[in-house]
């Protein structure tokens, strides 16, 4: 085989691994700058702004979070007794915040049809009659899963942590004198999200939790705005456990809401199965990560984000590219291989 022939073969297959997608977007994926060395602040700076400005999921769940911690939260002095009127006024809250985003996006990317296909990652349609799915349909499967269990858990842990708060058993910050930790702990919340999400992800995808638990969620090889928080009530309970830290690291109820709000909502934004959402063929407002699509059409890669590079350090990083891809499916090949001589 001469040159000629291996610049072919290489064309071929990248071409192949590309149209095993609708739409593919720059490969490859990256992580974050922030571990690199030696370190260049100004991409540093670039990706820590780019992911809040000038306008994204996150900076929409904060504003969301402003709103709800002003008009919908119950007072510190409320919160200090368990009352079924407080927390069922979050309840409800949670509900509408959950149906709103998830349903609008629902409704615009796959009801509306308002891009079409345009920036689609997987253009195969919803499964709407298989009993894989409870009730036969795969978004009715994953409308109950995400209402009935997954803002019914969210409520219950932000319930217990307003009332730690306002007992004096989780430590609190001070808006006013301590904004400053208050602005620090908001930036810092995405990278525990993916640290957080890497390693309880790793946990179920062991054998035993994976089957009982975690395949619920993998149902959905081909995700939309409603699969985000679509799992196994046991599952919820692990997932949203990362607010626990607060018993640990001081808070304040905002950021209680916000936390909860950036684990939920921002579950389903990047399911959404989209790039994101585009105006005149440019994207203005990213949505769904091609990174964590690989992980719902492959199992066994990408366990965590994009913000910590986890996966890298674990050698679980796929990065969408047919190189990487080939090294992947030799990755699976060994480990398969030992599992049966163990």
């Amino acid at each position: 085989m001469g040159p000629t022939d291996e610049i072919t073969t290489d064309t071929a297959a990248k071409k192949k691994s590309r149209s095993a997608w609708h739409y593919t977007p720059d490969l490859p994926v990256t992580t974050s700058p922030y571990f690199r060395w030696p370190p260049d602040f100004r991409q540093i700076a670039q990706w820590m702004l780019g992911g809040w400005f000038p306008v994204s999921e996150r900076l929409i769940i904060l504003l969301l979070a402003v709103v709800a911690n002003l008009y919908f939260q119950p007072a510190p002095e409320d919160a200090k007794t368990f009352e079924a009127s407080w927390i069922a006024l979050l309840f409800v809250r949670n509900f509408v915040l959950m149906a709103a985003i998830a349903g609008g996006l629902h409704w615009y990317f796959y009801i509306a049809r308002k891009q079409g296909d345009e920036r689609r990652y997987d253009a195969r349609p919803f499964a709407k009659s298989s009993r894989v799915f409870t009730f036969g349909s795969q978004v009715r499967d994953n409308m109950f899963w995400t209402l009935a269990s997954g803002v019914t858990v969210w409520t219950l842990y932000e319930a217990l942590m307003l009332w730690a708060l306002a007992n004096g058993y989780a430590p609190a910050l001070d808006m006013t004198s301590q904004w400053y930790w208050l602005v620090l702990l908001i930036l810092f919340i995405p990278m525990w999200e993916t640290t957080h999400f890497f390693l309880i992800h790793r946990l179920i995808h062991t054998s035993k939790l994976y089957q009982r638990i975690h395949a619920l969620h993998h149902r959905n090889t081909n995700v939309g705005p409603w699969s985000g928080l679509s799992m196994h009530p046991v599952e919820h309970v692990v997932y949203l456990s990362t607010i626990l830290i607060h018993f640990v690291v001081p808070s304040t109820p905002f950021l209680i809401a916000f936390h909860l709000m950036y684990f939920t909502l921002s579950a389903a934004t990047t399911h959404t199965g989209y790039q994101g959402i585009t105006a005149n063929g440019k994207l203005v407002l990213p949505l769904g990560t091609f990174h964590h699509q690989l992980h719902h059409r492959y199992f066994t890669c990408n366990y965590g984000g994009l913000e910590m590079p986890w996966d890298q350090w674990t050698g679980s990083f796929h990065d969408g590219t047919n190189e990487s891809h080939q090294a992947f499916l030799a990755r699976r090949k060994g480990q398969t291989q030992g599992k049966m001589n163990g």
